[in-house]
This record gives structure tokens, C-alpha cells and sequence, in this order.
């Protein structure tokens, strides 16, 4: 049963089989105390999403997850500057006027934020370019953090476009200058746990960091296989944990 003056958040995406998000705010709320809940709202086609604002006029905040980062850019009434230049949001503040009809959208992204500070410890000198493997809204936040970071990233995705390059045109010259690789396609998630990017692990030593943004399952095919040929591994689930702080700061103090 609802609570009265219960806050409202949540995820939109698609699909939204597992949700780290919902377990953890949920959790959050109940040790805090705090009159709020987290839900998923899985909607096939981002023209549900106004539809989701006018059926819960209590609804506080939102998360964005795939395929909507960009998408869902075209229906807010502003984009806080970082997730301007990265072209991509992953949180929404949601700001109430008098009315349940009266309310303004502004779009921010935390994941650039998680993922700096998340993978600052693990660079060294030799990690000066950066492979991006997908293209996608996550994509787009890793390489400006990188860039920030001071690495140069390198997108590889299925399809050639300019600035992009495809996985068989992965180069050992190209290895050899991009010493840090970052997942950030989906390929390796539970239950596809037997998938990984086609790159060539073959070319892997001691020097490279490779990344996966997925954090289920902990180890992807990904990071096992980077690991068998010496490479240091990390896998998303602190940048998750960054980023979901970073949203909540985003709902509570900049209003």
C-alpha cells in the first residue's frame, strides 16, 4: 500500500530483466528511512515515457538505461552541460510545479562520473589510448571520460562510420597503442553468459586493462578471457555503485 507523500523513482528501459538499480534504492530507502520507492518501468518504445510521467504524478526522479540514453534526450526541457557534450542521459530530474501537469525535465548523466572514478586507480603511463568496444550511450560517456582521464579512446563497432572502426579491422599495431579496452556492449550478460566481444585476446599481455561495464555475471567471458593472458580486469559493478550515488544527488541536492 502506497504511503502518503511516498516519493517516487525509477528505471525506464528495455528490457529490464535484471535491475541493480531497484534492489539497491529500495534498500536504501528502508535503512534510511526515506518515504520513497524505486520500480522499473519497462516500456517497449520510448514514446511510452510520457505516458509513465502522467500515470504517477508522484514520481520524483528516473534512471535511464538501454536502448533510451539518447532517445529520450528529445523530450526534456534542458541537459545539464556534461550530458550536453557526452550526448547521452542516464538520469532525469523530474521538477514539480503547483500541478501534476506542471513539471520540467532536465537530463543529466552520472555514468561518466562512475566510470572516472572507477577505473583512475588501474591506469598506468603505458595506458595512453583506449579501445571502446560498442557505440552505444554508455559508449559515449566512457570515451569522454577517458578523454578527461588523458587516453585516447577508439571506438570498434559492428558497422564502419567515420571515427569508428569494426572489430576486423582490430590491428596488432592498433593493440599495441590501445593497451586499455572497455566493454560496453551487452555481449557476455547473464543469460548470454558464453558471449564476448571478438577481439584478439590472442594479443593480450600484462600491460592492458581491460573493463567490462557488465557487472552480471561478477566475471564475463570477456574478463576471463583478458585474464588468461595476463591482463588486470574489472568489471562494472563499482561504477553502478558510483553512479547510482551520483543520481541520487542529482534528485536531492541540485534542485
Amino acid at each position: 500500500m502506497k504511503q502518503k507523500d511516498e516519493k517516487l523513482y525509477g528505471l525506464i528501459g528495455y528490457p529490464l530483466i535484471h535491475s541493480f538499480s531497484q534492489t539497491f534504492f529500495n534498500q536504501k530507502f528502508q535503512a534510511e528511512g526515506i518515504n520513497a520507492r524505486y520500480v522499473n518501468f519497462e516500456i517497449p518504445d520510448i514514446g511510452d515515457f510520457m505516458e509513465v510521467l502522467a500515470e504517477n504524478p508522484n514520481l520524483d526522479g528516473l534512471n535511464v538505461t538501454i536502448p533510451y540514453k539518447q532517445q529520450v534526450m528529445a523530450y526534456l526541457d534542458d541537459v545539464d552541460p556534461v550530458a550536453q557534450r557526452i550526448g547521452a542521459v542516464n538520469v532525469i530530474q523530474i521538477n514539480r510545479g503547483k500541478s501534476d501537469n506542471d513539471f520540467k525535465l532536465v537530463g543529466f548523466n552520472s555514468d561518466i562520473v562512475g566510470f572516472v572514478n572507477s577505473i583512475r586507480p588501474l591506469l598506468k603511463p603505458c595506458h595512453k589510448g583506449a579501445l571502446v568496444l560498442g557505440s552505444g550511450g554508455a559508449a559515449k560517456a566512457v570515451c569522454c571520460g577517458l578523454e578527461d582521464l588523458g587516453v585516447k579512446p577508439l571506438v570498434v563497432s559492428r558497422t564502419k562510420r567515420d571515427g569508428v572502426i569494426t572489430y576486423d579491422e582490430i590491428t596488432p599495431e592498433i593493440m599495441e597503442t590501445h593497451k586499455v579496452i572497455v566493454n560496453t556492449t551487452p555481449l557476455g550478460m547473464y543469460p548470454h553468459v558464453d558471449e564476448c566481444p571478438a577481439i584478439p585476446y590472442n594479443l593480450l599481455d600484462a600491460d592492458f586493462l581491460c573493463y567490462d561495464l557488465l557487472y552480471n555475471p561478477d566475471v564475463t567471458l570477456f574478463m576471463k578471457k583478458s585474464e588468461a593472458q595476463g591482463a588486470t580486469v574489472k568489471n562494472g559493478l563499482e561504477m553502478l555503485l558510483l553512479q547510482a550515488f551520483e543520481s541520487w544527488e542529482i534528485w536531492t541536492a541540485r534542485k
